[in-house]
């Protein structure tokens, strides 16, 4: 039966001996990578993908139409309040 002591030694050595193969892996995969991007002349946005558009807040709309009875407006956009819906919007246009 292992002791602690042993336990925690043969742990050590294999931590060691596994950032060695990682090491050396890492550097025979970027000579591989390297190899490839200078065959085919590739960028950085070939390997990588452009950047993408920015998803911030977007900007305010202004209201297109108005509710005369209560004041309420709608930008056009989404779904139609109850006092525009099937009606006709130019009555309501702002």
């Amino acid at each position: 039966m292992s002791t602690y002591q042993s336990l925690l030694q043969q742990k050590a050595e294999l931590e060691a001996k596994i950032a060695e193969a990682r090491k050396s892996e890492l550097a025979h995969a970027v000579t591989q990578v390297r190899d490839l991007v200078a065959q085919y002349g590739l960028t950085p946005d070939d390997v990588f993908g452009g950047k993408k558009a920015a998803t911030g807040p977007r900007g305010t709309v202004a209201p297109k139409y108005r509710d005369p009875a209560t004041g309420a407006t709608w930008t056009g956009r989404g779904k139609p309040p109850k006092w525009i819906a099937d009606q006709d919007r130019a009555a309501f246009a702002i």
